[in-house]
């Protein structure tokens, strides 16, 4: 079962929640051509790993989302190996060297140094760069983060890079000179609860959270033609149709009262909120206040809520 905090993030700058201005701006930069290195800071949670992957769309289309990921093994001035978890496209690549503790700034340099000297062209010959997203940033280390650096603008003709991070300040200003600063801030407890309501009005949310017997129920063919309209309710609720459609199970089914609530219900919700499941407005809201702003936990918390029912 997918988490649906990325079962629903949105892949293109277009289709953005919240900061939509900012999502403006960030596909003009694209747009003109003259792409810079970027720092993308603010709270956990408040949409900075979204942006990167929407940019990335926008830069290279649907190619940037076929991913694949290894461990790469580096090499230390003392001939120690340390491992790293890198995600990479044909276009891209994303890494958080701070993992590897102190040896963080051999993977820098030998990472960006092996991705700059590799030239890098897209299908419609228009990107001659590949980009390189180093998550948490600020917590690279002071002689990783000069080491970064000095290979910023060496390599700037084959490469660019995205720097994710909670605290710019922490990030030092040789740095933040050489990269444009795009702030996320985090979204508005009301933002939140729009959100978490929204996102499971669909089809597919419904699905996933109807339990067997119900989803059995409403596929079959007689149930899918009961909920179509009330012409077809209506048909199917006389004496006469239910002897000719339905058999002796599904008959004594549909006369218990309970089960026809279930059903009227069920056909209710189906039109009133476009075949998706109805979060009530007490509950987003309380997410929104309890995860304190972050996006990313109050969709978690309410996905754990759904399982433990």
């Amino acid at each position: 079962m997918s988490l649906w905090v990325d079962k629903y993030r949105p892949n293109s700058l277009s289709k953005l929640d919240f900061h939509k201005k900012q999502a403006h701006q960030l596909k003009n930069i694209i747009q003109q051509g003259d792409f810079p290195h970027l720092l993308m800071f603010g709270p956990p949670g408040s949409g900075k790993k979204t942006r990167v992957i929407c940019l990335l769309r926008e830069l290279y289309g649907a190619g940037a989302e076929r991913l694949r990921m290894e461990n790469t093994s580096f090499t230390t001035p003392s001939n120690k190996k340390v491992e790293l978890m890198i995600v990479s496209s044909n276009y891209h690549l994303e890494v958080n060297p701070s993992d590897v503790g102190i040896y963080d700034r051999v993977v820098i340099q030998d990472l960006l140094k092996t991705v700059a000297q590799t030239h890098q062209l897209d299908a419609s010959g228009q990107r001659e760069f590949k980009v390189v997203v180093l998550t948490s940033a600020d917590r690279l280390s002071k002689d990783a983060q000069h080491a970064l650096r000095r290979t910023m603008e060496k390599y700037m003709a084959t490469c660019r890079l995205i720097l994710i991070a909670n605290s710019a300040s922490r990030v030092i200003a040789p740095i933040r000179s050489r990269c444009l600063g795009i702030r996320v801030p985090a979204p508005t407890a009301e933002e939140i609860a729009t959100i978490v309501t929204e996102r499971l009005l669909n089809a597919h949310a419904k699905e996933r959270l109807l339990n067997a017997h119900a989803k059995e129920h409403l596929l079959n063919a007689h149930a899918r033609e009961r909920l179509l309209n009330a012409h077809a309710r209506e048909r199917l609720l006389n004496a006469h149709a239910r002897e000719r459609l339905l058999n002796a199970h599904a008959k004594e089914r549909l006369l218990n009262a309970h089960a026809k609530e279930r059903l009227l219900n069920a056909h209710a919700r189906a039109v009133g909120k476009k075949e998706g499941i109805s979060v009530p407005p007490e509950l987003a809201n309380r997410l929104a206040e309890m995860s304190n702003r972050n996006l990313r936990l109050a969709l978690l918390s309410l996905q754990a809520a759904r399982v433990q029912q």
